[in-house]
């Protein structure tokens, strides 16, 4: 589930294979002794630590013949000898990211630029790659996987059966959205096979949007959505020989709609694939290798959990790769089973493993390693959860993790790292210092170039704060007082939630505080707003503090958010008759279930995008979090909002887009009969078209900013009395 926050740019440590679109960080080289860029000059070879520049080709050479301007790069990737430059252009929207598009070669040696996939329908192509050997590239178009030869520009098929319900090389709506997997396809290291993923969505039913905005008569929108309790798409790994086209099928076990397989790749070598694969609950997880001639399947590394077991999304920033050291002997792989996220070396065989990241402390996400110097990288940050710094520990796991940030900067720290350790682009800022920018050569972390500041606006003083509830559970949080507070008056109060296990609010981050919606100054207003982390948001608190929500999802985290509440109403200045709550997607949820099942202490309410009913929302999300609701369905019930909307007393204003594939307007519809039956009263404002962003449109965001502004200012008045 997708929660609608502040823009935050991330630093993301790339290696030399790099595949994700859209582009993620610096394009880094091999040896880590510099990055490339592209420019109106073409692309540039940058030499660190001088910042040297050599362009590696110019405009002209990225120019089209026949055309008078080159080419707009959107991504672009070398071939391993460097000759090759696959360039992505002319990008377009699947669902969230613009994953397809125009592919254009570049051989350098040759100064020859021809168009990939030329026969292919404008902006069709998805995750386009060289092999290897850089004589090929291979692509998605229409569900299909094809190669083309660079020399003869001649294309070929690899899977002909593709349609919008038996997908080759890519992935559903469901898929995308939970797991991260967008790109479905790998080169095998000697460039003769493709191994790929093979989704069959032909049994998932068809969610129908309507539009009725844009046509004289109304038609539906289809989206392939499993609805929790629904089985999962079956899901398939096949290899294909590029010479002749023949495919293998592995035999993985198990029934192929009931498990997942989130994570494929070449098992450093072009003999076998490594697979990980989920059940359904995603409790149990298996690694297994499978012979890409002959599809047997073996099982090497097994984890179960009581809860759930967390994929490679969660804590690297590139859900792709499989982190392979010691010449593919051994890799690297997080698990939470000793109640921390840590970093293991696991022999190829699986019998033997090794912590490596030892103490009392989560990895949050690791941003690089190198065996030349036997250094892990990665972020965390032992006694601040809301905060984030670079440590290194050797790969050897016989010291203790070393921090790099400096000791001087709390706060949150982002790098963007060299494949070799020896540099990064840092950024740094915290809830009150605006980002800073410079380039680092570590482990010194000495300053060799800095860049211009990030953006500096006019953000009211914040405080970072901690609340503990009866429960003793400590949550962290933020505060903004009211401009010209006067501890003798009382003031309204405005929380803001998300409190679900796919984000948190609280940050030591400058931005991350205030109200992106409240149309003027909110704290001019003479408003106290404030925001927490309880359990079950990924903060790095360690398992049971993340965990602790399994089929918990509208009990523990509301629970937590409403003493915590409760505690704060205390304080002599807070007015305890106008206390507001809101949130989006989840935290729309939240707001919801925290107007009904606490009215005592909540008492206006707006709810954007939210899920009344958990039974509505997708199988991978849900059922990750809350079980099966064939086998727990009293758990969905006691977690939703609907179920309590007896108790409203206070003010809701709930709002929805009509075009929402993430949480369909349905929700809207079900919450509004549940209403009607209640008797209870409320406001309610439908977008139409507009989807779970609510951002299609002019004037959207200014209407929707005034109706916020509006509401709370007639339900939770502003200003002390």
């Amino acid at each position: 589930m997708r929660q609608l926050l502040y823009l935050v740019l991330s630093c993301i440590f790339i290696t030399s294979s790099i595949q994700a679109q859209p582009p993620k960080g610096l394009h880094w080289s091999t040896d880590g002794n510099s990055y490339y860029k592209s420019s109106e000059a073409g692309i540039v070879r940058v030499g660190m630590p001088g910042f040297t520049e050599t362009t590696i080709a110019t405009s002209a050479q990225l120019t089209p013949t026949g055309k008078t301007s080159a080419l707009k790069i959107r991504n672009f990737f070398f071939s391993e000898d460097g000759k090759m430059i696959l360039i992505y252009t002319n990008s377009k929207k699947v669902w969230r990211y613009d994953t397809r598009g125009d592919f254009w070669v570049l051989n350098t040696s040759t100064n020859t630029l021809k168009q990939v996939g030329a026969s292919m329908p404008a902006a069709s192509l998805m995750f386009a790659k060289l092999s290897p050997d850089g004589s090929q590239v291979a692509y998605v178009s229409g569900h299909n996987i094809y190669v083309e030869n660079i020399n003869t520009g001649v294309q070929k098929a690899l899977t002909r059966d593709g349609t919008d319900r038996l997908i080759n090389g890519t992935f559903d709506w469901v898929y995308e959205e939970e797991f991260d997997c967008r790109d479905g396809f790998r080169w095998s290291p000697d460039s003769k096979q493709i191994a790929y993923w093979k989704i069959d969505a032909s049994k998932i039913r068809n969610f129908l949007m309507m539009n009725n905005t844009d046509s004289l008569y109304s038609f539906t929108v289809p989206v392939e959505y499993p609805k929790t309790g629904e089985r999962p798409s079956p899901c398939y790994i096949y290899t294909v020989q590029v010479e002749n086209g023949k495919t293998i099928k592995m035999n993985v076990p198990g029934e192929a709609d009931n498990n997942y397989i989130p994570r494929m790749e070449w098992a450093a070598n072009s003999t076998d694939l490594v697979i990980q694969q989920l059940n359904r609950k995603q409790n149990e997880s298996h690694v297994m290798y499978c012979n890409a001639a002959s599809g047997n399947v073996q099982n090497v590394y097994d984890e179960i959990s009581d809860t759930w077991i967390d994929i490679k999304a969660r804590w690297a920033n590139d859900p792709t790769g499989w982190e392979w050291i010691k010449n593919g002997s051994c890799f690297l792989w997080v698990t939470e089973k000793d109640g921390w996220r840590h970093v293991y070396e696991v022999s190829r065989d699986g019998k033997k493993e090794s912590l490596l990241t030892k103490g009392n402390y989560d990895v949050i996400t690791i941003e690089g390693w190198d065996e030349k110097t036997g250094y892990i990288y990665f972020m965390a940050s032992p006694n601040n959860a809301t905060q984030s710094y670079l440590y290194r520990v050797k790969m050897d796991g016989n010291a203790a993790a070393e921090r790099l940030s400096p000791a001087n900067e709390n706060g949150t720290h982002d790098y963007d790292l060299s494949t070799n350790g020896m540099y990064a682009q840092h950024d740094w800022s915290n809830i009150s210092t605006a980002p800073k920018t410079n380039w680092v050569s570590l482990p010194a972390h000495t300053i060799i170039k800095e860049e211009k500041d990030g953006p500096s606006y006019p953000v009211d003083p914040v405080k970072m704060i901690q609340v503990t509830t009866e429960d003793g559970i400590t949550m962290d949080g933020y505060m903004i007082m009211p401009t010209n507070f006067d501890s003798t008056k009382k003031y309204p109060i405005v929380f803001y939630v998300y409190t679900e296990p796919a984000a948190t609010t609280v940050t030591d981050q400058y931005g991350a505080a205030g109200n992106f919606l409240y149309n003027g100054d909110m704290a001019g207003d003479g408003y106290i707003q404030i925001s927490l982390d309880g359990r079950g948001t990924p903060a790095p608190k360690g398992t049971y503090w993340r965990k602790s929500i399994y089929k918990n999802i509208g009990r523990i985290n509301i629970r937590d958010q409403a003493m915590a509440a409760k505690e704060i109403l205390k304080w002599k200045y807070v007015d305890k008759e106008r206390v507001a709550v809101w949130g989006w997607s989840g935290g729309g949820t939240a707001t919801l279930n925290l107007l009904f099942q606490h009215p005592e202490i909540y008492k206006t309410g707006i709810a954007i995008a939210a899920v009344p009913s958990m039974f509505t929302y997708d199988n991978i999300y849900q059922e990750r979090y809350m079980g099966v609701p064939q086998e727990n369905k009293a758990d969905y019930e006691a977690g939703s909002p609907i179920t309590y909307v007896k108790n409203l007393e206070g003010h809701l204003l709930y709002i929805h887009g009509t075009g929402d594939d993430n949480v369909h307007y349905q929700n809207a519809e079900l919450l509004l009969n549940e209403v009607i039956k209640q008797n209870k009263v409320i406001d309610f404002m439908a977008y139409p078209n507009r989807s779970h962003s609510i951002s299609e449109g002019k004037g959207t965001f200014q209407h929707l900013s005034n109706l916020y502004t509006t509401f709370l200012k007639q339900w939770c008045p502003p200003g002390a009395r």
